[in-house]
């Protein structure tokens, strides 16, 4: 089935190159189907190219997705346009009144800074609190994860003794989950970090189950009972080339990166790099969307308020 994206969105056109089948409003309106109503909170600075990694997932499901775009009011992106935000963007005030059946609160480059000293923290958190009574089930990603198991729940996140760079093996560690139904029993998926959140910490609260983790990346998938709060430490929905430029960005920038671990092949920058985790992150994507999403939320999206 097909993602209903605004007209003229970038991802557009990349999406169809890829035949994943879009669908703009006026034939989304003729069809007798409830789309499922999905937000994305989109706080990464390369606004066009995770509109797009994002899209391609959601959007290669059976699921019929309406997806819109929120960015912070308190923050402007230096990256993206100001015709692009808005065209495509909305912000809190625009949606505080709807009911989503999902969102996803992406990542953001913030990690050095303490949760309270990022410039829109205070709007994070009242989109957060009201999330809990507006969205059936909500998917973070890396900093996103980490400031939600925060706001959520007090979990700190700490500072890791260099970057965490590359592509890393993961098991699935809560057998039966079915967020990852159909998963090998070792896969694959991005992280670049400099900060984690501990294991231990997350075992203190009883609400949450580690449901995936990585020998070398520590905790991966965390979620609560029934998967209304999923937190994802990693960034499985990266391009083949995502990694790349963050690299040759550093490079640029003379921080000297160490180079991504089982990234490059023979961990030779020279060479292109080979995408190993595209079926995982589809998988991912579509367990989320159709276990904790499609057959669980009510047919009157509104109804999410009165689910607490």
């Amino acid at each position: 089935m097909p993602i209903k994206i605004p007209r003229g969105l970038p991802a557009e056109e990349t999406l169809h190159k890829e035949n994943i089948f879009t669908i703009r409003t006026e034939r989304a309106e003729t069809q007798d189907i409830r789309p499922l109503r999905i937000l994305v909170l989109n706080l990464m600075p390369t606004k066009i190219a995770t509109e797009t990694q994002l899209a391609r997932l959601l959007g290669n499901t059976p699921i019929q997705i309406d997806l819109e775009l929120m960015s912070m009011k308190t923050h402007i992106p230096k990256n993206t346009s100001r015709e692009h935000m808005i065209a495509f963007y909305k912000n809190f005030d625009d949606v505080r009144e709807f009911y989503y059946d999902g969102m996803v609160i992406t990542g953001a480059p913030v990690e050095h800074l303490a949760f309270e000293e990022v410039e829109y923290w205070d709007e994070l958190c009242d989109i957060m609190e009201w999330s809990k009574k507006h969205v059936y089930s909500t998917f973070h990603i890396c900093w996103g994860a980490q400031a939600g198991l925060y706001y959520h729940y007090g979990i700190p996140k700490v500072e890791l003794p260099a970057k965490l760079v590359g592509i890393f093996e993961h098991k699935v560690t809560h057998k039966g989950s079915i967020l990852f139904r159909g998963f090998d029993d070792v896969f694959l998926a991005p992280h670049s970090r400099n900060t984690t959140v501990l294991k231990e910490d997350i075992e203190r609260i009883p609400a949450l189950k580690i449901l995936a983790e990585s020998d070398r990346a520590g905790v991966y998938a965390v979620s609560t009972d029934g998967g209304r709060q999923i937190f994802i430490t990693g960034h499985s929905e990266y391009d083949v080339d995502t990694i790349d430029k963050e690299y040759r960005r550093d490079l640029k920038a003379g921080i000297d990166p160490e180079i991504p671990e089982n990234y490059y092949p023979d961990d030779d920058p020279d060479r292109q790099p080979v995408c190993r985790w595209r079926s995982g992150a589809n998988l991912l994507f579509g367990n989320w969307l159709d276990y904790f999403v499609y057959q669980e939320t009510p047919y009157v999206v509104e109804d999410v308020g009165n689910m607490g």
